[in-house]
């Protein structure tokens, strides 16, 4: 299987790797899905700091030392949008993840525009209110 320049979206980065298509499936080496996304394939299953989910039992998920990164989605919880075609993939939060934020009762942070073209970060206006305008023009 060769191996062919892949990227992958997560929390806004961009993360260029390099990964085996096959089918319809991705997969990864273990130094690239470390490099990308920061978890690690051990002998107790990947692991991420001190936080480890087993690997064992679940077929086609780490196949040759390679992480299929469909099944690496599934097993964190994580939506992923897929394009094989153009060698691209990318991870939504997971639903725990969205919830702590929103239970949190903090926006995420995003980067706008005003009309002279200034760029304004919404984390530049923690612990004051904000009013947000937007409009559609179609």
């Amino acid at each position: 299987m060769a191996e062919v320049p892949f990227t992958i979206l997560d929390e806004g980065r961009a993360h260029g790797v390099s990964a085996s298509l096959d089918d319809a499936h991705v997969r990864l080496s273990a130094s690239a899905l470390e490099t990308a996304l920061g978890w690690e394939l051990k002998p107790q299953g990947l692991c991420r700091g001190d936080v480890c989910m087993p690997v064992a039992g679940r077929a086609g998920l780490v196949q040759d030392g390679r992480i299929d990164l469909a099944g690496f989605a599934m097993l964190t919880q994580r939506p992923l949008a897929l394009d094989p075609s153009e060698r691209v993939a990318a991870l939504g939060a997971s639903a725990r993840e969205r919830d702590e934020a929103l239970a949190g009762g903090i926006a995420p942070d995003f980067t706008l525009p005003d009309l002279a073209g200034r760029a304004w970060k919404l984390s530049g206006f923690r612990g004051k209110k904000v009013l947000l305008i937007a409009y559609a023009s179609w």
